[in-house]
């Protein structure tokens, strides 16, 4: 299955109007990431007021993130994988906010299979972009393998004696990283031409 809607989304002309726009979408990403990490572990990962709120937040700010990739990209880009990306996000976040009441099993449970289904479309919008002209895309291909793994794991973690969200921030961090990596790769290989 492939995610890209348009032959047009291989051709030089295409990446090189799309590639500043993408590089800086990836920059906020990633301090989004950091900021979101930190003021979790600022929180202690406790499930109060502003503990669910920073959780429903994130899936939130990737829902918004994927709008802004859709239109910067318009009919040449991955639109069917950004669009399941959007859905799966906005169901993340309503589960997050349903899951946050029940406490931190149920929520690492939610986060983890938003994880697993979030990452495997970023691995398939990864490769779509990858297989054009658009460079700067293996960070996106192995943050949406990593983040398959780690969901399998945030729900295996989820029935451990005593569980903790703080492996969500360092997801998130990681996640930053590989943002801001994709975001350098983008930016050098457009400077290359």
């Amino acid at each position: 299955m492939t995610t890209v809607d348009s032959p047009a989304a291989d051709s030089p002309a295409t990446t090189g109007r799309f590639a500043p726009a993408l590089r800086r979408l990836y920059f906020v990403r990633f301090g989004f990431a950091i900021v979101w990490a930190a003021l979790l572990f600022a929180n202690r990962s406790h499930l109060g007021a502003l503990g669910i709120t920073l959780l429903v937040v994130y899936p939130l700010f990737d829902v918004a993130a994927a709008v802004v990739d859709m239109r910067s990209s318009g009919a040449t880009g991955p639109i069917r994988g950004l669009q399941a990306n959007i859905a799966i996000s906005a169901i993340a976040t309503v589960g997050l906010a349903i899951a946050g009441a029940s406490g931190v099993p149920a929520v690492l449970r939610v986060w983890g299979a938003w994880a697993i289904v979030s990452g495997a479309v970023q691995l398939i919008v990864g490769l779509s972009r990858f297989k054009g002209t658009m460079g700067g895309q293996w960070p996106m291909m192995l943050s949406g393998g990593i983040s398959v793994l780690a969901g399998a794991s945030f729900i295996l973690g989820a029935s451990a004696s005593n569980p903790k969200l703080t492996n969500v921030g360092g997801y998130a961090i990681l996640g930053g990283v590989f943002f801001l990596v994709s975001a350098l790769r983008l930016g050098r290989a457009r400077t290359a031409d």
